[in-house]
């Protein structure tokens, strides 16, 4: 599947990065196959999320800010966060991929936001539950991942804002919004 992907970021990225954008693919193909996503925009998604995380800091900031999407001043201010906008940008314009739907997964894949469609949650989701993953509790949120994607967007931000909040980090709105979101859901179920 979508081989010359592989090729491509292959050139782009450590090994280390390499393996890991992989991996994601490989967790989006599960949890599309397991949740009914198609198969195909997941592994493109997925294998090209992390295509400018290596790219010079200057670069993932011009592309960032090219891009057109809305920047919270939080996402500004941290250069972790450049990389999945810049990825976008970067997919749209050099590889010609037009579709919204793996954008946005692309875009939104370390941050998150409301109401995010499936693909979204199953890219967030896949990069933070990828097979190298080795945190504390990682095998908790795949169980997660595997059973109900909404319950593990919940568990996964509040996992994401507690590690931000605890070490001193801003919170971009879309996150904060996409928490009160999912728990919004998890209370009225149960």
């Amino acid at each position: 599947m979508a081989d010359e992907y592989k090729d491509l970021i292959r050139g782009m990225m450590g090994r280390k990065r390499y393996i890991h954008s992989c991996n994601v693919a490989d967790m989006c193909v599960k949890l599309a196959e397991i949740f009914g996503e198609d198969v195909k925009k997941a592994y493109t998604a997925g294998i090209l999320h992390d295509c400018r995380k290596e790219a010079d800091p200057e670069i993932q900031r011009r592309e960032m800010l090219a891009s057109g999407y809305h920047i919270d001043p939080a996402e500004l201010d941290s250069k972790k966060t450049w990389h999945g906008i810049a990825a976008a940008y970067y997919v749209k314009n050099e590889l010609g991929i037009d579709d919204t739907d793996i954008l946005n997964a692309i875009r939104y894949h370390t941050v998150g936001h409301p109401a995010m469609t499936k693909l979204e949650k199953i890219v967030y989701l896949g990069d933070l539950v990828s097979a190298e993953r080795d945190f504390p509790d990682v095998e908790k949120y795949r169980a997660y991942a595997v059973r109900n994607l909404d319950d593990a967007m919940y568990r996964a931000l509040k996992w994401s804002v507690g590690y931000l909040s605890d070490n001193g980090k801003k919170i971009p709105v879309c996150t904060i919004e996409a928490y009160n979101y999912y728990i919004d859901r998890k209370l009225k179920k149960d």
